[in-house]
């Protein structure tokens, strides 16, 4: 169960890259539930009505604040720019979690972490932990120039700061990362992480599971994805309410249901946080999230109902 509270905007500090830090704290000064690395924040704008999910890069050791870091993208849905906007010291957010569907392998003999731009938050949190219990791992941080990557700061004084490696895409092309010389060898005891944009993920999964990198320690999360989410028209049945609906060609299950008064809760919108997973009774699923692992979805017992499909007729347990 994921905990709800009303944080407080502790300070804010506008980082290279249009990324703002945010250091967000409870009102009274109180300590902060405890989170581990790879864990992120689920945070309510009003103004745009929206969650959006943030990754925790302050350390987890860390209880008086959490820090987030936001990428200002006027391409996004709104959730973004509202943050800058709204993020000025001493304004407070309604807030659920941590929660972690991004966990590290604390026991890996070595440990890749793998940033793109934004993506490197997670990686951030990450590193101070496996630093903390003295563990060998390496960050790979990946950004267009250095002149829009945030963090550097911190990272080059960071007392695991000969662990860090940046690349920078306009510079020469041996300062770029190079999977086939910064990846290691395949071995069941080292874990790699991923974390950016969409492309740069997929490059970074498929380069690595073709060099033999068993799926399971190929970890991954996806801040955003790119989700088409039309199709042909489908029936769902909900088993529990007995109701049934069409969900039609450019239509989500979420919202189909949503008009007969069955809410399925929503907060990505494009398959990446989790939260509308709902149980499949019967049917054919056309997955179109990020979030199931394979196997999941091999099962065929899951469905993300903010973006997933069925084919013909699905029944779901609600």
């Amino acid at each position: 169960m994921s905990q709800k509270q009303t944080l407080t905007v502790q300070d804010r500090h506008d980082d290279r890259g249009d990324i703002a830090r945010i250091r967000l704290a409870a009102p009274a000064g109180e300590a902060l539930p405890e989170f581990t690395a790879g864990a992120h924040l689920d945070i309510y704008l009003p103004d745009v009505d929206m969650w959006r999910q943030y990754s925790l890069c302050s350390d987890p050791a860390e209880t008086g604040f959490y820090e987030i870091g936001v990428l200002k993208d006027p391409n996004s849905k709104g959730g973004s720019t509202a943050v800058h906007r709204l993020a000025v010291p001493g304004a407070t957010f309604d807030i659920e979690g941590p929660r972690n569907h991004f966990p590290l392998a604390e026991d890996a003999a070595f440990s890749v972490l793998l940033g793109g731009g934004i993506g490197v938050t997670p990686m951030i949190a990450m590193a101070k932990r496996l630093h903390a219990l003295g563990k060998d791992f390496v960050l790979h941080y990946c950004t267009r120039s250095q002149d829009v990557t945030a963090f550097a700061d911190e990272l080059a004084a960071a007392p695991f700061a000969e662990n860090v490696v940046f690349h920078f895409d306009d510079q020469a092309p041996e300062q770029r990362l190079d999977l086939s010389r910064d990846l290691p060898g395949a071995d069941a005891d080292t874990h790699l992480y991923v974390c950016g944009p969409q492309g740069f993920m997929d490059w970074v999964i498929e380069t690595a599971e073709s060099a033999g990198h068993a799926t399971p320690n190929v970890h991954r999360e996806y801040f955003s994805a790119d989700v088409d989410l039309t199709g042909d028209s489908f029936e769902v049945e909900c088993a529990a309410s007995g109701i049934t609906v069409t969900v039609g060609a450019n239509d989500t299950i979420a919202k189909a249901l949503a008009k007969e008064g069955i809410k399925i809760e929503v907060k990505c919108e494009e398959g990446v946080c989790g939260t509308c997973i709902t149980d499949v009774l019967d049917g054919e699923i056309e997955h179109r999230d990020q979030f199931l692992t394979d196997d999941e979805r091999e099962d065929g017992d899951q469905i993300c109902a903010c973006c997933s499909r069925g084919r013909g007729k699905l029944v779901l347990d609600i």
